[in-house]
């Protein structure tokens, strides 16, 4: 916070963090005391309690006459836990029948099948279960209510493309807007048109409702009475949250986090506090800072508790965020956007909102995914001061302006329209939808995304020249687990004798911080990694981690020793496992090259030679694309860095900062590209392939 007396935050009639809290105490300790009350009442009249529970009946009702119904439940309402077990209680769970309820993010389809499993006192996995990316946690005789993600249902469309098994499909938090999102929406329509039977609901805080119902609504008549869809609106909590902003913009919103966190611990009441912040390492330095902190504190403060909250973490260590506190401690959850929706982190009071968010953006000329800093939108910042009032009066701390929040987009651009198409694009292939520009997109993807998809599944060997999907490769990479060209690095170290190579590298890049970031000790953390490291580049080198820690019985005490991420590496074996069993599935050789370093690099180029670059004599350290002279930098966090930098290169991805970077390189030969990119690069030259290309983008 800045050292001046001049409060740094405002809004008309409120005051700045510690300011005027003798009489805020007062209503404060009230609502806790309310609060506490209701944790202690039986599951039952809590259920009784949310505000959705007076909605129940017309719910059914509408589910029960119209085929699709949208449901706008302000954040609180309780939807998302308990939609799922109305719809149960009526007998749609009945005959062999499930319900299927789908989550954009995986900790949403864990952490909302444990709650409602305790709600409904049963064991997770039996009449409740989850199923997302690398773990199921469902029976197939005893699960009534299946959570899973959106792109897990894609799966099982593939498997069975009308879902016989499922009475009713609730897509839940369908504002976010992924691309598993809106290809099941797509998908959905289709169903519903064989399916007359089936229900859909689609279910969110902040949603166009109204753009929903025309892309589902059947009617072509100016009768009403012959919708198919309809809308219904449901409240959420009444638990008021008061909004502050900065008069001045700051110019670091990550101290300006860690500050304002402070300030609110030494002056503010007793309740938790979430902090959003874009990303693991922004969150890895708030932590440190914050540890650093409490150190020095005096002994008359509450004891803080702080945890990291975001996608690469370990799903036990998500979870932490969710264990009670004991009660002369403060919570401190540093997240993503990760906590904007469907979970429920009890206790929190005190929410502070940054202003930005890491989002994956497509750039189709390069033909690079980069994961860019931009400003959230209205609907996002809505979504995430609604968490302060989930279980009682709270306050929401935005690190912008009040002008700035009137300049935010009113939402975000939906991920269809600005990532990759490529992994989405071979699943609908696989679904066999034959013309991709006709299929019910509930947002149009730009057609030269597209069209760069459409090439790269080309030259993988997915997809032939007249936009076919190939047997059996394209099949293989489209049931596969990973991003298309994972996958054919895998199928690639089939042919080469390095599957058990390949298969530790795809679990490896699977997870994010392999090393720890412990606070004073970043000078031993890099000593640790540099006994690790391979000169032939990131890729290798997790190879190397993971043979070590292999060979090492799979050690925590290894792990402690040389700062690694013990519970990232138990995920990365469970990963490697599965991806295993599919390629067994697939009844494919698994053979080892016994470390042919030479060997894996050329495998590992066969699947993202789209991502070469080569190092040019601009600057020090300048790549350019091979593609298209696209300028990049090796990331400082590569074991390539501050190294003689290689002439050639293949990347897995690109942050962006102030500049753009590789992740996770390779050093590779110039000749190992030459038959690869012909492929790629002369994509289209060939006249019936121009004309096929035309018809489809």
């Amino acid at each position: 916070m800045s050292s001046s007396n001049k409060p740094r935050f405002w809004k008309p009639g409120t005051s700045a963090p510690g300011e005027d809290i003798v009489e805020e105490r007062k209503s404060e300790t009230v609502v806790t005391s309310s609060y506490n009350s209701n944790a202690s009442l039986p599951i039952l009249q809590q259920r009784e309690r949310l505000p959705i529970y007076k909605y129940r009946n017309n719910i059914l009702y509408c589910v029960e006459k119209f085929q699709t119904t949208i449901i706008i439940g302000e954040t609180g309402s309780g939807k998302s836990t308990q939609l799922p077990q109305y719809l149960l209680e009526i007998g749609y769970g009945k005959h062999g029948y499930m319900i299927a309820v789908t989550q954009p993010r995986r900790v949403a389809c864990v952490s909302l099948a444990n709650r409602v499993a305790d709600e409904r006192g049963s064991m997770i996995g039996r009449e409740i279960g989850y199923r997302i990316r690398f773990d199921d946690c469902w029976d197939e005789n005893e699960t009534k209510i299946k959570f899973l993600t959106d792109g897990m249902l894609i799966r099982e469309i593939m498997n069975d493309p009308i879902l016989r098994q499922y009475s009713v499909i609730v897509l839940d938090e369908a504002h976010e807007r992924s691309i598993q999102t809106d290809m099941a929406l797509g998908l959905m329509k289709k169903i519903l048109k064989k399916r007359k039977d089936l229900r859909i609901i689609i279910s969110s805080a902040t949603l166009d409702a109204q753009m929903f119902f025309d892309f589902f609504n059947t009617n072509e008549t100016e009768d009403k009475s012959k919708d198919t869809v309809v809308i219904m609106p449901v409240e959420g909590r009444s638990f008021p949250v008061d909004i502050h902003y900065l008069v001045d913009p700051c110019q670091n919103y990550v101290k300006e986090t860690v500050n304002t966190i402070l300030k609110i611990h030494k002056t503010e009441p007793p309740g938790d506090i979430l902090a959003f912040l874009t990303g693991a390492d922004e969150i890895e330095f708030a932590l440190t800072e914050l540890i650093e902190a409490t150190r020095d504190m005096s002994s008359k403060y509450q004891k803080m508790k702080v945890l990291p909250m975001h996608a690469s973490l370990p799903a036990g260590h998500q979870l932490k965020v969710f264990q009670k506190t004991p009660h002369d401690t403060r919570k401190v959850v540093l997240a993503t956007n990760i906590a904007e929706a469907s979970i429920t982190i009890n206790g929190i009071v005190y929410v502070i909102d940054c202003g930005f968010v890491k989002m994956m953006a497509y750039n189709p000329e390069a033909a690079i995914s980069s994961l860019v800093i931009t400003k959230v939108s209205q609907a996002s910042a809505v979504q995430r001061s609604g968490r302060a009032g989930r279980v009682r009066a709270g306050k929401a701390y935005r690190l912008y302006t009040e002008s700035d929040f009137e300049k935010l987009p009113a939402s975000q651009t939906p991920e269809m329209q600005r990532c990759d198409l490529s992994p989405a694009i071979l699943q609908m292939k696989a679904l066999g939808i034959v013309n991709l520009v006709k299929f019910d997109y509930i947002a149009k993807p730009p057609a030269q995304n597209m069209l760069q998809a459409v090439e790269l599944l080309y030259a993988l060997g997915a997809l032939n020249n007249k936009c076919q999907l190939v047997e059996p490769d394209g099949v293989r990479l489209a049931e596969m687990p990973l991003h298309p060209t994972f996958g054919k690095m895998l199928l690639a170290a089939v042919e080469m004798g390095c599957t058990e190579e390949m298969l530790t590298i795809a679990a490896m890049t699977q997870i994010q911080n392999v090393f720890l970031n412990v606070p004073n000790e970043k000078h031993k953390v890099e000593k640790a990694k540099r006994l690790f490291s391979a000169v032939e580049g990131d890729h290798l080198t997790l190879l190397n981690i993971f043979i070590a820690f292999d060979e090492n019985n799979r050690s925590q005490k290894f792990c402690r020793q040389y700062y690694l991420n013990y519970k990232g590496l138990l995920r990365a074996l469970s990963i490697r496992q599965q991806l295993r069993n599919v390629l067994t599935k697939f009844k494919l050789p698994i053979e080892s090259c016994n470390g042919n370093g030479r060997t894996v690099r050329q495998c590992i180029t066969k699947g993202i030679f789209v991502n070469a670059a080569k190092l040019h004599h601009t600057g020090i350290g300048v790549y350019k694309t091979v593609k298209d002279g696209h300028e990049l930098h090796i990331h400082p966090t590569s074991v390539l860095y501050r190294e003689v930098p290689p002439q050639w290169v293949v990347f897995n991805e690109v942050v962006k900062t102030n500049k753009e970077y590789m992740q996770d390189i390779t050093v590779i030969e110039p000749e190992w590209l030459h038959t690869l990119t012909s492929h790629y690069y002369q994509f289209g030259t060939n006249r019936e392939i121009s004309e096929k290309r035309a018809k489809i983008c």
